[in-house]
């Protein structure tokens, strides 16, 4: 069924002609649409990158809404009633299915959008995440160089400690080898005295025998002499 404009509405083009240039561009766009919703959740795709492929859609909604416009000031200059009901139902149609991929457009427009603040929040998280790590691992490097000074400090304390334990140890160690020192002279004084006093005693041991040796003699000779004279 074809139905003429009214005044040369669309460039001289008819009500029917008009109505197949908007399906065709309703078909083209609704592969489009399509292609753009896979391009959004694969990678590494070929072809037209999404902004150009968007903008494409965009152009083709709004050639379709306005084929719309046209078709409806057509439609309304049919002279037969049932000829503009039906015309005007396959123009809502179009004007339905063109509002529709609008929707999913805006859809995709906001969902791509929400993506790219993501992105740049996640960047800038990143980025200062990574400014306060290279803060973190400066007052990490000063935590430990005063740590390893406060170990250094401690070590040497316990160094001279240890060095002043010895040297007391050894002081004390002096003190008393010179003690032992003193005892062994005072022990080998003792017994040198003790030698003393022994040879001493045995001296005076041989005398006592010489004395009794020698009475016991004279007292020999004169018992002789007195058994001699009687």
């Amino acid at each position: 069924m074809e139905a003429a404009g009214g005044g040369g509405g669309g460039g001289g083009s008819t009500l029917s002609e008009i109505y197949q240039n908007a399906k065709k561009l309703m078909l083209r766009t609704r592969d489009a649409m399509e292609r753009l919703e896979r391009l959004e959740y694969s990678s590494g795709s070929v072809g037209m990158d999404s902004p150009e492929l968007s903008s494409s859609i965009t152009r083709d909604i709004t050639h379709i809404q306005s084929l719309c416009v046209e078709m409806d000031r057509l439609c309304r200059s049919l002279p037969s009633k049932s000829h503009r009901d039906l015309w005007k139902r396959k123009v809502e149609q179009v004007g339905e299915e063109s509002e529709s991929l609008k929707q999913s457009l805006d859809k995709y427009s906001l969902r791509n959008q929400k993506r790219m603040m993501e992105a740049k929040e996640r960047a800038e998280l990143l980025g200062r995440a990574n400014g306060e790590s290279h803060v973190l691992r400066i007052f990490d490097d000063e935590a430990q160089a005063r740590q390893s000074y406060r170990n250094s400090a401690r070590m040497l304390e316990e160094a001279s400690s240890t060095g002043e334990a010895i040297l007391s140890a050894m002081s004390g160690s002096r003190e008393r080898l010179k003690k032992a020192h003193r005892k062994a002279l005072d022990v080998l004084n003792t017994v040198g005295l003790s030698n003393s006093v022994l040879k001493l005693i045995e001296r005076r041991h041989r005398v006592d025998n010489w004395i009794k040796y020698a009475g016991m003699i004279l007292t020999l000779v004169i018992v002789f002499i007195i058994w001699r004279w009687t």
